[in-house]
């Protein structure tokens, strides 16, 4: 699996899911950085069969909407401290792989846990 991690996430998750054997990579080490627009944020993620790691609500409307991102892992738990994220990753790691074997999918990683929508 090939994952894009968003910029609002920290780069911890990269190394972590890495270890895990996951492809991962940092929003900030490709394209324009933290200035890279959405829409080419999920063209990029897409056009590399990418699943892309976000905080932003933007990427939500725009999968529903228009598609892209087709695989998306959205972190709803606000200002969570990032061990406390990176522990919610480990835990739930495979669940949400399972879920984005299959694409379009939306997996949403908030307080009732991790969500699949179709």
């Amino acid at each position: 699996m090939n994952v894009l991690c968003d910029v609002h996430l920290p780069y911890r998750l990269v190394n972590q899911l890495r270890q895990r054997g996951v492809d991962a990579t940092h929003m900030n080490r490709i394209l324009d950085g933290s200035e890279t627009k959405d829409a080419a944020v999920a063209a990029f993620a897409d056009a590399n069969d990418m699943v892309l790691i976000t905080k932003d609500s933007d990427f939500r409307d725009s999968h529903f909407l228009a598609g892209s991102p087709s695989r998306l892992i959205r972190v709803t738990l606000g200002n969570l401290q990032n061990n406390a994220l990176l522990a919610l990753f480990d835990e739930h790691w495979e669940a949400r792989a399972q879920a984005l074997a299959v694409s379009p999918r939306y997996v949403e990683l908030g307080s009732e846990g991790v969500v699949v929508y179709e």
